[in-house]
């Protein structure tokens, strides 16, 4: 609830005052145009970023590998690329800030050592123990969704 009326209330006075005071600083059309070329910076940016992490996403599968990192940086450069879309020198800097790789992989850090204290990971299955069961054999699985009611006393699964 804090953070939705900071979003709704506090920014967007924020950002006014900072407009106006760049605007007596260097007269409101060069103000303009630097709110303006905050978009296209950020349409470019989106852009080249998006393809970077959509191919890196798309590595990560091929080698089947989790793509945490890949989600993650697709996440930012979306957030970024919105907040630089909203005119404002304020969420441009943050838009910038989720933009740009290396600030990215900072605030991704930062991002996970908050979200590592907030949730915890139960386990993950190994991928040495697929299709095995507990005495070290192997169980077939019904891969084509014909499962049905095996009995406890029946150690085979029907096929």
């Amino acid at each position: 609830m804090v953070l939705l009326v900071i979003f709704l209330i506090v920014v967007p006075i924020a950002e006014l005052y900072v407009i106006v005071q760049v605007s007596e600083l260097i007269g409101l059309l060069a103000t303009l145009a630097l709110l303006l070329a905050g978009a296209l910076l950020g349409a470019i940016l989106l852009r080249l970023q998006g393809r970077g992490a959509w191919r890196r996403f798309n590595a990560a599968l091929s080698a089947r590998r989790f793509p945490g990192r890949e989600v993650a940086d697709g996440l930012m450069i979306a957030i970024g690329a919105t907040l630089l879309l909203i005119p404002g020198f304020i969420t441009d800097l943050f838009g910038l800030i989720f933009l740009i790789a290396p600030t990215r992989a900072i605030a991704r850090r930062l991002m996970r050592g908050y979200l590592g204290r907030r949730f915890v990971v139960i386990g993950v299955a190994d991928r040495t123990m697929r299709g095995k069961d507990r005495r070290g054999g192997s169980r077939p699985y019904d891969f084509d969704a014909t499962s049905e009611e095996v009995d406890a006393e029946d150690r085979q699964l029907r096929r």
